[in-house]
């Protein structure tokens, strides 16, 4: 089953999915030092924050998305990260930060996050590129804003 996004009033969907977002954001603006304090102030378990967390964002009304952050999982051998740097600018994607963890097992995690306003083609077929090309073992999109 391919990934759809959808953009939904919160009212109709199970209230699990506010309380991650608000973990999320606690998390960001350091009014809580990690997840497990997080999800204890606004009630959940830990299991359905981490259940939800890659799939659920919050998107501003009336903001159009300028800016995506992919997690990639890329395999340590010789051009990995600079072809998908190139295949996100041959889309028109402008890098704004790529973090790049040491390669551990033969494979290194990077988080990349891009200017995605003037992207050629929709953020979810870009993602599908790069999960195709050699490689890239993961790809996922963590956020947009």
């Amino acid at each position: 089953m391919s990934d759809k996004y959808f953009i939904v009033n919160s009212k109709v969907l199970p209230e699990v999915f506010e309380k991650v977002v608000r973990v999320k954001e606690l998390l960001y603006t350091g009014q809580v030092k990690d997840i497990s304090e997080g999800v204890r102030e606004v009630g959940i378990s830990r299991s359905a924050y981490y259940k939800y967390k890659d799939n659920v964002f919050l998107v501003s009304e009336g903001v159009k998305v300028q800016k995506a952050t992919i997690a990639l999982l890329l395999a340590h051998e010789t051009g990995a990260l600079s072809g998908v740097l190139d295949k996100i600018a041959e889309k028109q994607g402008n890098i704004l930060t790529i973090s790049q963890d040491i390669p551990i097992n033969n494979a290194a995690n990077v988080t990349i996050t891009f200017d995605i306003s003037q992207l050629t083609m929709d953020i979810k077929e870009l993602i599908n590129e790069i999960q195709n090309m050699s490689n890239i073992i993961k790809v996922k999109l963590i956020a947009m804003e």
